[in-house]
C-alpha cells in the first residue's frame, strides 16, 4: 500500500472536504390556510394552524403609534 511522502496540512484537508459540508437553503412551504412560507413540520407562525387545526394561539399585534387616537 502507497504512503505518503509529506504530510497534508489541515488547510488543505479542509479544502478537500468542503464539498462534502456545503449547506442548502432549507425548504418552505406554504401554509394551507394563509399562504404564509413555513418550515416543513411546523405550525405556521403567523396563524398558528398545523395539518388544518388551530395549534396554537397568535396574539394580535398592537400598532405602534404617537398617542391614541381620542
Amino acid at each position: 500500500m502507497p504512503m505518503p511522502k509529506k504530510r497534508h496540512s489541515n488547510v488543505r484537508q479542509g479544502k478537500r472536504r468542503a464539498s462534502n459540508y456545503t449547506l442548502s437553503a432549507a425548504s418552505t412551504s406554504r401554509c394551507s390556510a394563509c399562504g404564509s412560507p413555513i418550515l416543513p413540520h411546523h405550525a405556521c407562525p403567523t396563524c398558528g394552524n398545523y395539518k388544518g387545526r388551530q395549534a396554537i394561539k397568535i396574539k394580535a399585534e398592537k400598532k405602534k403609534g404617537k398617542k391614541e387616537q381620542e
